[in-house]
């Protein structure tokens, strides 16, 4: 049987809150949280911390996922990747430049779709849109 786990989208309204919620679902029996950060949510997936087990079946269900799709979209990412070129010193400038450049050209991944793309990479992670 696999676990269930509820993301409530109606309580994410911007970045923070989205890594709230899933601080919320995910990681209520740690005295830490994780941070906001793709690949520390990638890391979430391979189970071994938060309520997950390594190789643990997971049922996740994503409720408001089209308003959080249309959140996290193009405005979004666009501002997230202008944000990460104002700190050349923590991220390659040149790496965000070019996708940067591919979103702007329709090509790019939007901040949601790399979330999804990492939920993607687990199979042991059943997405269940709401």
């Amino acid at each position: 049987m696999k676990k269930e786990i509820t993301i409530d989208g109606n309580r994410i309204y911007d970045k923070k809150s989205f890594y709230e919620e899933i601080n919320r679902v995910f990681m209520y029996n740690e005295e830490w949280k994780l941070g906001e950060s793709l690949d520390a949510l990638d890391d979430l997936f391979y189970g071994g911390f938060g309520c997950v087990k390594v190789n643990e079946e997971v049922r996740l269900i994503w409720k408001n996922f089209k308003e959080n799709q249309q959140l996290f979209g193009y405005d979004f990412t666009l501002n997230f990747y202008r944000e990460k070129l104002q700190n050349p010193q923590m991220f390659d400038s040149k790496l965000i430049e070019k996708r940067l450049k591919e979103l702007e050209e329709g090509k790019g991944m939007t901040y949601f779709d790399m979330i999804l793309a990492i939920i993607s990479e687990h199979p042991t992670i059943e997405l269940v849109k709401k």
